[in-house]
C-alpha cells in the first residue's frame, strides 16, 4: 500500500480516469450506449458485467474503466478491490455516485508487503476520488489500521518478537501522547507469572514482557483491549511438528489486531479511558521451558496445571485479562488466535465471537455486517467447564476430550474476567490462505472492523 500518497481524495473537479459501475443483469442495457467499437472491446475481454471483472473501454484518444460488482446500488467494501488492483497508476473517479464503503478495499486492494522483496514491476497509487469529504479521514484510518495488522503479521518472528512489539505499543504511545509502562523478563515472575512462565525460555532479545499503555481522561467510561502477543509458537515441550510451525509467526495476530484498535480509539478520541494490554513472549524450548505436569501460579491466585504446553496464548491472556479486570472496565475486548478448534468450525473468514452478554454480540455481529467484516458467535457453555478440572489445581489450561477447543479456551479465559464485567473474545485467525480482492494471501484482520464500529457507535468520538 502506498504510505505517502492518499488513495482516497477530495474530488474537486480535477482530471481523472471516469469508472463505471454495472452488474451482470444491467449490463446488457448498459451496452447499448456504447459505440460498436467499444461494445467490441468489452466483448474481447469477456466482459459481461459479472462481480469483480474489469473491463478497459477505448474513448478517442483516452479510455475509461468498467467494473463489474453485484449490485451498484449497494456497493460493498470489496466491489472496486479488483479495479484498484488492476488498473495502471493514475486518478479515478466513480461516474454514477460515490464510492462510498468500496474506499476501503479501494485501498487494501493496493497493500504489498516489501519489507523483504520488492517487486519485479513496481506501480504506482490509484488514487479514488469522492465528494463526500467528511468520509476520507475516517476510511483512510481504517485501512491504515488493516495494513498495520498485515505488516506485523507478516514479518517473521526474528523481527517482531516481543522486543518488537513493545517498540510498536511504544510508536502508538509517542503518536498519541499516551503512556506506556512495561514489565519485562523476570520482573514478570511476581505480578504476571503465567506470562513469564511460557516466554522464560526464550532468548534474552526475545525475552517475555507486558505492554500496558494508557490513554483518555480518568473520568471517562474504561475500555480494555487486550491482545495475545505470541511472537513465535513452537508448542514448547509439547512440540509442533514442522508443517505446524510454518505460519506461527502470525500467532502474534491477536496483539497486531489490539495495537491496531488501539489507534484507531485514540485517533478518532473516542470518550474512554483506555487500557491496552499486550503479553508478549516467544514459547520456546530450552532447559528452562515450562514442562506439561507444571502447575502454575496465576495473577488473581489461581492455580492451572499445565495439560499442554501448546496451549500457551490462554496463559498469557489469563494474566492480562485479570490485570484489565482490575480497573473496572466497561467493556473488555480481547483477540487472539487462540484455537485450531474456531478454524476446522468456522474456516478463515469468520473470527469466533464469544461474549458474556447477548447485546454485545449483535451489536458487533451487526457492525460487522454493515462494514463487510462479519464474526460468528460461539457458545460458553456452563456445562464445559468441568472439562477445565484437574486433580491437583484449580483448572487445567487444557481439556483432553477434543470436544469445543474454542469454547473450551474461552471458558479457560472466562475465569480471568472479572464477575460482571462485559467481555467480548474473538479468536481470529489472522491470516488469508488464498487472495480475494483487496484481501491479497497473508497476515489479514478479521474482527477488527466489526470491533471499531461497534466501537463508535457505543462510545462516540471526541
Amino acid at each position: 500500500m502506498a504510505d505517502t500518497v492518499p488513495l482516497i481524495q477530495p474530488d474537486k473537479g480535477q482530471q481523472a480516469t471516469a469508472i463505471h459501475l454495472v452488474n451482470r443483469e444491467a449490463f446488457p442495457k448498459w451496452v447499448k450506449q456504447l459505440s460498436s467499437g467499444q461494445r467490441a472491446a468489452l466483448v474481447g475481454q469477456k466482459f459481461d458485467g459479472s462481480a469483480y471483472q474489469v473491463g478497459i473501454v477505448p474513448d478517442g484518444d483516452s479510455w475509461f474503466a468498467v467494473g463489474g460488482v453485484a449490485n451498484p446500488a449497494a456497493l460493498s467494501s470489496w466491489c472496486m478491490a479488483k479495479l484498484a488492483e488492476a488498473l495502471p497508476e493514475g486518478t479515478y473517479r466513480r461516474v454514477e455516485g460515490e464510492p462510498g464503503p468500496a474506499m476501503h478495499g479501494w485501498q487494501t486492494g493496493q497493500y504489498v508487503f516489501d519489507r523483504y522483496k520488492k517487486p519485479e514491476r513496481p506501480v504506482g497509487a490509484r488514487v479514488l476520488l469522492t465528494k463526500e469529504a467528511g468520509r476520507i479521514e475516517a476510511a483512510i484510518a481504517e485501512a491504515e489500521a488493516v495494513r498495520l495488522v498485515r505488516d506485523l503479521v507478516n514479518t517473521p518472528a526474528e523481527d517482531m518478537g516481543p522486543e518488537a512489539l513493545e517498540a510498536e505499543c511504544e510508536a502508538l504511545a509517542k503518536k498519541h501522547s499516551a503512556k506506556l509502562a512495561v514489565t519485562k523478563g523476570d520482573a514478570l515472575e511476581r505480578d504476571f507469572p503465567m506470562v513469564h512462565a511460557v516466554g522464560r525460555a526464550a532468548a534474552r532479545h526475545h525475552a517475555p514482557r507486558l505492554m500496558h499503555l494508557t490513554w483518555g481522561k480518568a473520568s471517562d467510561p474504561v475500555l480494555a483491549i487486550v491482545g495475545k502477543g505470541v511472537c513465535f509458537d513452537s508448542g514448547g515441550l509439547d512440540i509442533k511438528p514442522a508443517s505446524g510451525m510454518l505460519l506461527m509467526k502470525k500467532d502474534m495476530g491477536g496483539a497486531a489486531h489490539a495495537i491496531a484498535l488501539a489507534g484507531l480509539v485514540m485517533g478518532a478520541g473516542l470518550k474512554v479511558r483506555l487500557h491496552l494490554f499486550v503479553p508478549a513472549v516467544e514459547n520456546a524450548i530450552a532447559g528452562n521451558a515450562f514442562r506439561p505436569g507444571d502447575i502454575l501460579k496465576t495473577r488473581k491466585g489461581l492455580t492451572v496445571e499445565i495439560g499442554n504446553t501448546d496451549a500457551e496464548g490462554r496463559l498469557i491472556l489469563g494474566d492480562a485479562l485479570q490485570r484489565a479486570s482490575e480497573e473496572k472496565p466497561e467493556l473488555v475486548v480481547d483477540f487472539a488466535t487462540l484455537t485450531g478448534a474456531a478454524r476446522v468450525a468456522l474456516g478463515p473468514d469468520y473470527p469466533a465471537l464469544m461474549t458474556r452478554r447477548d447485546e454485545t454480540a449483535q451489536a458487533l455481529i451487526d457492525a460487522g455486517k454493515a462494514c463487510d467484516d462479519e464474526p460468528w458467535r460461539l457458545p460458553l457453555p456452563d456445562s464445559y467447564r468441568e472439562w477445565l478440572s484437574s486433580d491437583v489445581a484449580d483448572l487445567n489450561n487444557s481439556a483432553t476430550n477434543g470436544f469445543a477447543g474454542a469454547s473450551v479456551a474461552g471458558l479457560f479465559l472466562d475465569r480471568f474476567v472479572g464477575e460482571g464485567i462485559d467481555w467480548a473474545h474473538f479468536d481470529t485467525f489472522a491470516w488469508r490462505p488464498t487472495a480475494k480482492p483487496g484481501r491479497p494471501k497473508g497476515g489479514d484482520a478479521y474482527g477488527l472492523r466489526a470491533t471499531w464500529h461497534m466501537l463508535r457507535n457505543r462510545f462516540g468520538g471526541a
